[in-house]
């Protein structure tokens, strides 16, 4: 890993999240019963997405760089007011959100984006290297969503 700019690897995840998931990417065959999987691949740099569940979920991104894994971060998400939204709605939300912070060219440093009566917070610590940090939607000043995360670099 000692030829990867962490800059390079910031701009390759930024890149794969925004065309797998929240670009409508296509579905990979899953790896594990029940997985949903994700790919991307550019130059020397390959991406998984992993995860499982709807409402509820978890899961799992991996970056390989020239084969290797270099890069992971693990996350679990649930609707918190079923009676309020659906998994439809929050994809759609976060669609948006996160669109919108990846044309920033980034997905750390905290972000607030409000469209309506919704708003979409992101507050993290740390850097691509080492990291933790949560997401969540708000309606009005009910609490719907939330996620957790954290991940960072691999070394042998």
């Amino acid at each position: 890993m000692s030829d990867l700019a962490l800059e390079d690897l910031m701009d390759f995840v930024v890149q794969a999240k925004a065309v797998t998931y929240m670009g409508g990417g296509p579905v990979s065959l899953s790896y594990r019963p029940a997985s949903h999987d994700l790919q991307y691949h550019s130059g020397p740099f390959s991406y998984l997405d992993s995860y499982f569940g709807g409402s509820d979920f978890v899961g799992q991104e991996v970056v390989y760089y020239e084969g290797k894994p270099v890069w992971a971060m693990n996350y679990h998400g649930r609707i918190l007011e079923p009676e309020e939204t659906d998994t439809t709605q929050v994809g759609e939300i976060l669609g948006k959100a996160l669109s919108s912070l990846y044309e920033e060219g980034r997905f750390l440093g905290g972000y607030q984006y409000s469209l309506g009566d919704v708003t979409y917070i992101d507050l993290n610590d740390g850097d691509i290297s080492g990291f933790s940090g949560r997401e969540w939607i708000l309606r009005g000043e009910t609490k719907i969503y939330e996620l957790q995360y954290h991940g960072g670099l691999i070394k042998d």
